[in-house]
């Protein structure tokens, strides 16, 4: 019963109906009271104009009816959907609350952007294949009056994907979920392998799976300025700060099955603003926690985890930072311009970056290496140590290859099983969650941002159903056993 109870959500209706804040009226109500009390004083005051005294167009509004809380690609494309979806026009005030406004530890642009429906699990195929279309057709979704169209740079190169023997039969089992959902994938014998690409020597490998269409990479930062470009002309408002803080409301109740649950509403959401000791107090009915890697901290600071061990209030968002390296090396006799994104059995993998024989690639470490969080410093000796002879051995011209530069980046990684996270909390009630995708969250964002709006807005998934990617799932104990993840 309980079960049943906390995938149709606690004490949740449509959403849609409630965007007011919790003190009654809606947003475009308020911003007409202010209007008017401006009007007031300016009758009153000498002078003819509305003059403030402190400028604090740098601070967020004191009402908004959702906050998102992060400002990537996956924060954005919420942010997007809502605008789009929400009936009538302009009924809808979103706040982007983004710490980092220079995006340089965001884990957005510090990725490769790769994008691959080569998953096992049928939503993540159907994500990919959204969000490719959505990639394809950028400027159906994203163009923005008078100003120019976006280039993405996307690279049409496709997904390589090696099996070793031991796992070639859960290869051939993840392309039959894929070609079910429309991928287009085939299925290649080391001796088709060859024949295709000369370049990779096979040993060792016994099938390879190849993303015929709708596969490939593409420039993450142009995604991430065409989305900020378009959500602004949508009106959604944007803040340089930090939130630390969340007010919530709270009401006990008993579940069918006799426990005793806290459910709780935030009505207000603390921003300390970039590089000042202020914050500013903003009522919301709606928090989207889309904060990556960590997101972890902030439902902490919603309670969330904060109950007794193994109970549903005692279970924590378990997403946290791990550190990821890319290298960028060159290599004159490298793999040529028809260069898939190509991944090792090993996990190793690379792909080619521009067209001067230049490549990109890296691995992620084992648990046992895995590296300290609190950098994003480069260690120079995993390369040299645990990708290099991987790549040697697969193509043979990466052994003269040399290394130009390298950089770290975030996973928000999903300690549980490395699913993304999507829709609400069941005892937050109006906290929604689109994080800890653990490496796939760029490539997934246009559908995962969908998901989240119709969510919000109509009370329920419409179009995918992600039901299996509730954060109730921790507490029941219910992994989503996805093969490939990288």
């Amino acid at each position: 019963m309980l079960r049943r109870a906390l995938l149709l959500g606690l004490g949740r209706g449509p959403l849609g109906r409630g965007l007011g804040t919790h003190r009654g009226g809606s947003t475009l109500d308020w911003d007409g009271k202010v209007s008017e009390i401006k009007k007031k004083i300016q009758s009153i005051l000498p002078g003819g104009t509305w003059d403030p005294l402190y400028d604090t167009s740098y601070l967020p509004p004191e009402r908004a009816d959702v906050v998102i809380v992060g400002g990537g690609v996956l924060g954005l494309s919420v942010a997007y959907w809502l605008k789009k979806l929400e009936k009538p026009r302009g009924a809808i005030r979103v706040l982007v609350v983004e710490r980092d406004h220079t995006y340089s530890r965001a884990s957005t642009v510090l990725s490769v952007g790769g994008i691959r429906q080569q998953f096992s699990v049928p939503e993540n195929v159907q994500l990919s294949l959204f969000s490719i279309d959505f990639l394809r057709n950028i400027n159906e979704y994203l163009a923005v009056v008078d100003d120019p169209p976006l280039d993405i740079q996307f690279n049409p190169s496709g997904y390589l994907l090696l099996a070793s023997e031991k796992g070639a039969a859960i290869m051939e089992n993840n392309v039959k979920v894929q070609r079910q959902e429309g991928a287009k994938v085939s299925l290649m014998s080391p001796e088709q392998l060859r024949n295709k690409f000369p370049w990779i020597n096979t040993e060792g490998v016994a099938l390879a799976s190849y993303g015929m269409e709708q596969e490939g990479w593409f420039d993450p930062w142009s995604l991430l300025q065409g989305l900020r470009r378009k959500v602004q002309s949508m009106g959604v408002l944007f803040c340089h700060g930090e939130v630390t803080r969340f007010v919530s409301s709270s009401n006990h109740v008993e579940t069918a099955s006799g426990e005793k649950v806290n459910l709780k509403r935030i009505h207000e959401v603390h921003v300390k603003i970039d590089q000042s000791l202020e914050y500013q107090p903003v009522e919301c009915a709606i928090v989207i926690n889309a904060a990556g890697a960590w997101s972890g901290q902030v439902a902490e600071l919603a309670g969330i985890g904060k109950g007794p061990p193994g109970t549903l209030q005692g279970t924590k968002l378990p997403v946290e930072l791990r550190k990821r390296y890319v290298y960028l090396w060159h290599c004159p006799q490298g793999p040529g311009l028809e260069t898939p994104f190509v991944i090792d059995p090993s996990g190793t993998y690379f792909r080619r970056e521009g067209l001067g024989q230049n490549y990109l690639g890296g691995c992620s470490p084992t648990e046992e290496e895995e590296p300290d969080p609190g950098n994003l410093e480069v260690d120079h000796d995993f390369f040299q140590d645990r990708v290099w002879p991987t790549l040697a051995q697969r193509v043979p011209a990466f052994e003269s290859l040399k290394v130009r530069s390298a950089w770290a980046g975030y996973y928000d990684y999903n300690t549980f099983d490395q699913n993304g996270v999507v829709g609400p909390h069941p005892l937050v009630l109006n906290m929604y969650f689109a994080t800890g995708f653990s490496g796939h969250g760029l490539q997934q964002a246009p559908a995962v941002g969908r998901a989240v709006a119709e969510m919000v807005l109509e009370g329920h998934f419409k179009t995918i159903n992600l039901s299996s990617f509730l954060f109730s799932r921790f507490y029941l104990g219910e992994k989503v056993q996805e093969h490939n993840i990288i």
